[in-house]
């Protein structure tokens, strides 16, 4: 069995593009089906051998691939047998079917069995499953001890992660030839249960990748506080936020940290530097320190005229930038071209609510969707979420898998943002940073178990990045 490496993401059309490549170079359909089934009938049987087994079969090739695990399955002497929803109408089906020594039953007399393997619909499918197709597919699955989806679970949209019907979580989802990005796109992912995945020999590039762990050069010997980078925080009305933002870039790898706030505001521990201003003039001078790598606003900002003009204050100052909640929404949908006239980077952080704040698409994937603000605004967009999605100006973007649900608490965002400015101060790269922050936050997330505070968070970030070390 060739095991499916975690990397490039492929939609429908691109997984059927890469399919029709190894056709048109003598490969054929009848061979990649047979890959495909037997290398998930290998998956399968290592999980549950001798599993009593149950596998409903649609009219194509997904159903195709259920007849090759059947028949994989039965010569190891599993009982196995086949609910076929109807006759085969692919060729590699039909011929899937006539090598079936199995049993096989209309879906009126199907009787369920221990494991339930779903093989109905995969990759492709754009309408709902309704009717008795559906009420049998329920009855079946429900009846189950065990169930194993087949390329995706029979009612998703590939590319979107769309439910079109009612779906239950299954144990087992086992993506064949790439993962698509309803593996990883919510509300899907949250039923595939376990993912795997069966290597058929597509060899095909995408723009999208699975965020990996990344390799993270610890401090060169001669490196100082200002060759490792200053953050710069500017602190608003809600000075909590500001506080965590700050101690999460000084504990994800910044040289040095500074808050810059109104006089009053006290620092949240001895190293970390709080510079007070008295107005915008003098605030201007302090971020105009030529040793400050990236200025954060957005957290605790607020949104009055106050907050609007701390905002345009910073914009106006050529230096890299992360902007991050009530920046966001200050910043709107009309001021995204202020964004793409900058000569300095600019990194922008939305939740969904954000999200919507900033573009004008609500049609397409979340990843389309945030590409396309990327390239509108010029800026790395960390689309965040329970799957984060990361993309650069040009394309490029990368895919989160779905991180702790502990991290749906106030102030777990305030802490993903110093850790991607401190990333950035190291780097000196937006879309690396990004990448590097998000999965940082994501790790320590699952260290720190479950309830945790912002604080506690903050405390497992170093033990996240010795990961990467």
């Amino acid at each position: 069995m060739a095991v499916l490496n975690h990397g490039h993401i492929l939609t429908a059309a691109q997984m059927q593009a890469a399919e029709q490549r190894l056709i048109d170079n003598g490969t054929s359909v009848i061979e990649l089906m047979h890959r495909a089934g037997t290398g998930a009938a290998d998956y399968i049987w290592r999980a549950a051998p001798h599993c009593p087994t149950l596998i409903l079969c649609g009219p194509g090739n997904n159903g195709g691939d259920g007849y090759v695990i059947a028949q994989a399955l039965l010569e190891k002497e599993t009982d196995v047998a086949i609910a076929a929803s109807g006759e085969p109408t692919t060729n590699a089906a039909k011929n899937a079917k006539s090598l079936w020594q199995g049993q096989t039953f209309a879906l009126d007399d199907a009787r369920p069995a221990k494991q339930f393997i779903d093989c109905l619909f995969g990759t492709g499918l754009t309408r709902p499953v309704s009717g008795t197709l559906l009420d049998h597919h329920q009855r079946l699955f429900n009846e189950a001890e065990r169930r194993v989806a087949i390329d995706l679970p029979s009612g998703i949209e590939t590319d979107t992660g769309a439910i079109l019907n009612p779906v239950s979580r299954y144990d087992l989802t086992i993506a064949l030839g790439a993962f698509k990005p309803a593996h990883y796109l919510a509300p899907a992912c949250g039923l595939m249960g376990g993912l795997a995945g069966v290597d058929i020999g597509v060899d095909a590039a995408s723009a999208v990748q699975l965020l990996a762990r990344p390799t993270i050069e610890p401090p060169k010997t001669d490196d100082h506080k200002y060759t490792r980078g200053l953050v710069a925080v500017v602190a608003g009305s809600m000075p909590g936020a500001a506080k965590l933002s700050g101690l999460a870039a000084q504990r994800s790898g910044a040289g040095y940290v500074k808050i810059f706030a109104e006089t009053g505001f006290s620092s949240p521990n001895h190293s970390i530097v709080v510079e007070p201003h008295e107005n915008g003039a003098q605030l201007q001078g302090q971020l105009s320190d030529d040793r400050i790598a990236i200025i954060v606003i957005g957290p605790g900002l607020g949104r009055d005229s106050h907050a609007e003009r701390l905002l345009d204050l910073v914009l106006d100052i050529d230096k890299p930038v992360l902007l991050d909640a009530d920046a966001l929404i200050l910043l709107g949908k009309t001021d995204l071209n202020r964004l793409k006239d900058r000569s300095a980077p600019v990194i922008m952080t939305p939740h969904a609510g954000e999200f919507a704040a900033l573009s004008e698409n609500d049609k397409g994937s979340k990843i389309d969707l945030t590409r396309i603000l990327a390239s509108e605004s010029g800026a790395v967009v960390v689309h965040k979420g329970n799957n984060s999605v990361i993309a650069d100006p040009e394309g490029t973007a990368a895919l989160a898998p779905a991180s702790s649900s502990w991290l749906s608490t106030a102030g777990t965002g305030d802490v993903l943002v110093g850790m991607i400015a401190a990333r950035f101060a190291n780097e000196k790269d937006v879309f690396l940073a990004a990448k590097q922050g998000q999965w940082l936050h994501s790790r320590a997330a699952k260290l720190a178990g479950p309830a945790f505070s912002p604080e506690i968070l903050i405390d497992h970030i170093p033990k996240a990045l010795q990961e990467c070390l």
